[in-house]
């Protein structure tokens, strides 16, 4: 692994962690309460960390249906969040998206999507905006596997290439549309990188459960994008734990599977964690118990947070600006 200082890999650690305990804990809560539908992002941590750990403040980054890791690591509110699944007023759009479409424009967060593809040219447009208007903004698209089989997909990343935007667009290749293996409808499933070159940008293939690695690579794209030398395709093969939504049947390989949850992002952070003496087991017991604590709090203030009333259903439809 690259060296990286050591309060970098600890923030990235905790934001992976954060991520992955908020989900888990919504998992619970959709179980035991019947409350926030959604499809999980556990095992694709290392991604949103790495990627969104080298973003300002004011940067855009547009989502997908599963996205709860991609607001979380831009610095989102999980206590917002974690209402906005419950459908209450405190909510990041007040009980009125639930998990598919986060939003929070204060952070450069664009909006999860449930449309596949459909972010790419929201983040396109984005870097357009930025570029027109002389900032040194730049926007991230995270999309699936799948969504580069989509026409807007194309459209986007030849807008981009075209005019040299500052956009980094981030495949996050888990490998499966819902339950069809990726392999079975497009022939260059483990090499998407190879799809930038239609574009005349750069692409590149990483592993997607190495956080340093993706930390790394996305520094580059993002610093070529800030530079004004335009986009880069980064290709991340990843793989989700739990199937394509929560209550799914899941229809892939038990093996591939258990193969797969052996290569899980947070574990191989924290035996290099461990290794490098940055923490002891004491002292990463601690960490998780700290940060589920503060998921745990998260839950308690979304199930204390008011139900919307009925006579709000049509505010803000509309908007001012």
């Amino acid at each position: 692994m690259p060296d990286l200082d050591n309060n970098t890999i600890l923030d990235l650690y905790s934001t992976m962690l954060k991520i992955r305990f908020f989900e888990e804990t919504q998992a619970k809560v959709y179980v035991n309460e019947q409350v926030g539908f959604t499809h999980l992002y556990i095992g694709q941590e290392a991604i949103a960390a790495g990627v969104c750990a080298n973003l300002k403040k004011d940067d855009y980054i547009t989502s997908t249906h599963r996205g709860h890791g991609h607001v979380i690591a831009k610095g989102g509110d999980i206590k917002r969040m974690m209402a906005e699944l419950y459908g209450r007023v405190d909510g990041y759009c007040k009980g009125r998206s639930g998990s598919l479409h986060i939003a929070d424009f204060s952070i450069g967060v664009l909006g999860a999507n449930g449309i596949v593809a459909a972010g790419i040219p929201i983040a396109t447009g984005a870097a357009y905006s930025a570029k027109y208007r002389g900032t040194d903004q730049i926007s991230v698209a995270f999309f699936g596997d799948g969504a580069t089989t989509q026409g807007a997909f194309h459209e986007a990343v030849n807008m981009g290439s075209a005019w040299d935007l500052p956009v980094v667009y981030v495949i996050e290749n888990n490998m499966y549309l819902v339950g069809t293996r990726f392999n079975r409808v497009c022939k260059v499933c483990d090499k998407l990188s190879l799809k930038a070159k239609g574009y005349g940008i750069e692409g590149v293939d990483i592993d997607g459960n190495d956080v340093i690695k993706v930390y790394e690579t996305a520094k580059k794209a993002i610093k070529k994008a800030r530079d004004k030398k335009g986009p880069t395709l980064i290709n991340c093969l990843t793989y989700r734990h739990h199937t394509h939504f929560e209550g799914d049947i899941d229809t892939r390989d038990e093996e591939e599977v258990r193969e797969w949850s052996s290569k899980d992002p947070i574990k191989r952070i924290e035996s290099k964690i461990i290794k490098d003496g940055l923490l002891d087991e004491p002292g990463i017991e601690r960490k998780r118990k700290d940060i589920q604590a503060e998921v745990d709090e998260a839950v308690e203030f979304a199930r204390k947070s008011p139900v919307p009333s009925p006579d709000t259903a049509l505010e803000d439809v509309y908007t001012d600006l």
